[in-house]
């Protein structure tokens, strides 16, 4: 029995060629059984049998398996599970957040339509279905909860019916404390405090992503009630134009920006019937760059100044210019503006704004460490040359001259993705090493295990970033970059001794020694060092493939790499290759 949808999975994994990819597919079936053929089926191993990430895909026809064994495997995952051919996969929002650029999009998570504390603020009006609490006590007891009717009062024993619709709450005390000294002039005492709001109905309306009729009280707050009714749809809503309306009558117009950039809101107090309406968002701008509020802004007016709009967008100390490209029907326009000088430059609907820093380099860092007598750090013109800082230098009687060292980041980034493509390409091979057999393909999978662990050791490897300098005729005018590192070694006449030996030591050098003699005295080759592949590396950045009996310099680093023992040609090609290319970027010997 062979399963065509297993293959048809491995070979569009393998035509979308990216890596990431493969191994997403090869976990998801490497977490099933792959059925086998029953007992007695007649037929010869799949040659074409392919290992992913440790997964043999390959059927198995040498074992046999009963029908009802079989029936009991869970499904192999469908190649529909499986991100789109050449996209890498993308991590799932976070629950709650909202892939727009629209500010304000995120706004609306669901955290408003969460029930809050009961709580009023002293503002608050009193309605008709507000519930008040009320305690009299002295000459008289009461303790009672009273509803206000729809008349707006509410009826005590013994003194009467109090109008309290329209109060607002830090006065409800007073009110009703005057009733019952109306009654009661003497030794009766009152308190009364608003228990509970009117039970409202509120539509929500407009272009939200659910609109419709929603529970609350009147006390809720208006974001409650957008919350709840899935927030503003960002891409037709207005978040600068919402109405509350009663009736026909619209009583509030409110701008959330203003609550997103000052933490202000106007407290509409809703009525059971109230109407909050989202208008069609207006006119647009979008922002990008260098900017704290990198978003798509609204704005009500035709159009809309920089500095209005800086105001929004909030760009960063380190932006000084704006680029401008105009939304100008079928022809594109770009203006460009130093920000100092752009404030009254006006923006229209659909324009697209960048903030950028347009800075000229002026002066540079670059630090001098090792051994010398002068400053660790210097301050130099963009475009000064390295003869310019080593004649500021002063060395001391311990200073290595003939092997001064020059680290640079740049170049620290560019060893970085070099070995990063190798160890992705080594990835490939591993992945798509074809099998033979099903004995075969077993092998292979514990290979291929093996191999992405180191793989993913060698990812974290920090190359050095160093320059050779030293043997350079032309030394001097080397242009110097920004965070150069300049060090000058100490010649303390020691040879280090790294890899594949019984024991890694630093030794005193002797001019009797040779390379072989050095790693004799550190315990001799381990049982995966390869003394055919032994790689010296000397203090100013170069390196050469050692002969055992050659003889090293003082301040040298011998580092005896593993030996390569797999079964594939190609991947014992790559794996060589970066092995070489970790011990001379990094001065490491990563084992296998």
């Amino acid at each position: 029995m062979r399963y065509p949808f297993v293959h048809s999975l491995v070979f569009s994994v393998l035509v979308a060629g990216g890596i990431v990819n493969a191994q997403a597919a090869a976990a998801d079936v490497s977490t099933q059984s792959v059925p086998r053929k029953a007992a007695g089926t007649a037929g010869a191993p799949d040659s074409s049998a392919i290992l992913f990430n440790g997964a043999s895909l390959a059927p198995l026809a040498d074992q046999s398996r009963s029908a009802a064994q079989e029936r009991a495997q869970p499904p192999v995952p469908a190649a529909a599970a499986l991100p789109p051919q050449g996209v890498p996969a993308v991590p799932p929002l976070p629950a709650g957040m909202v892939s727009s650029n629209v500010f304000g999009a995120q706004l609306f998570t669901g955290a408003f339509a969460q029930q809050g504390a009961s709580q009023f603020n002293p503002d608050y009006v009193i309605s008709n279905g507000d519930q008040i609490q009320i305690r009299l006590w002295g000459g008289f007891s009461l303790e009672t909860v009273a509803t206000v009717d729809p008349q707006g009062n509410i009826f005590l024993p013994q003194v009467g019916v109090v109008k309290v619709q329209g109060v607002h709450n830090n006065e409800l005390q007073s009110v009703i404390e005057n009733h019952v000294r109306r009654v009661f002039r003497a030794n009766v005492f009152c308190y009364a405090s608003l228990a509970a709001a009117q039970p409202v109905r509120v539509f929500v309306g407009g272009f939200v992503k659910r609109p419709g009729l929603y529970n609350g009280t009147s006390m809720d707050s208006l974001l409650h009630y957008i919350d709840s009714a899935g927030g503003i749809d960002p891409d037709r809503g207005s978040f600068i134009n919402i109405q509350v309306k009663r009736g026909m009558a619209v009583r509030s117009n409110v701008n959330l920006y203003d609550f997103m950039l000052r933490g202000t809101i106007p407290l509409v107090q809703l009525a059971d019937g109230d109407v909050i309406f989202i208008t069609p968002r207006q006119n647009t701008v979008s922002v990008a760059g260098l900017a704290d509020n990198a978003n798509q802004f609204e704005f009500n007016k035709k159009t809309l100044t920089l500095e209005a709009l800086s105001e929004l967008a909030r760009p960063t100390a380190t932006a000084t210019h704006v680029r401008v490209i105009r939304n100008a029907g079928t022809t594109q326009n770009v203006e460009y503006y130093p920000i100092a000088n752009a404030a009254g430059v006006e923006i229209g609907n659909g324009d697209k704004v960048e903030y950028t820093a347009d800075k000229k380099p002026g002066t540079i860092t670059v630090r001098v460490e090792g051994e010398h007598n002068s400053a660790q750090e210097y301050v130099l013109p963009y475009g000064a040359r390295l003869g310019e800082l080593m004649s500021r230098i002063a060395y001391s009687n311990r200073s290595d001259t003939r092997a001064i060292q020059l680290f640079r980041g740049s170049v620290h980034d560019r060893q970085k993705a070099a070995l990063l493509t190798s160890l992705k390409t080594l990835e490939a091979t591993v992945l798509t090493a074809r099998s033979g057999t099903s004995d075969e393909a077993t092998l292979r999978k514990e290979e291929a295990d093996l191999m992405m662990q180191w793989v993913e050791r060698a990812k974290t490897i920090e190359p050095t970033g160093q320059v050779l300098i030293a043997q350079s005729t032309e030394r001097n005018e080397l242009l110097l970059e920004n965070g150069d590192i300049i060090r000058v070694p100490t010649r303390d006449g020691l040879v280090l001794v790294s890899g594949e030996v019984l024991f890694p030591n630093t030794i005193a050098h002797d001019n009797r020694l040779t390379v072989e003699g050095y790693i004799k005295l550190a315990g001799g080759f381990r049982q995966n060092g390869d003394n055919s592949r032994v790689v010296v590396a000397h203090r100013d950045g170069s390196f050469e493939d050692a002969d055992l009996r050659s003889v090293p310099k003082a301040g040298d680093q011998i580092l005896v790499l593993p030996k390569v023992d797999v079964k594939s040609r190609q991947i014992f090609k790559e794996l060589t290759q970066i092995i070489y290319q970790i011990a001379i970027s990094a001065r490491v010997v990563l084992r296998l």
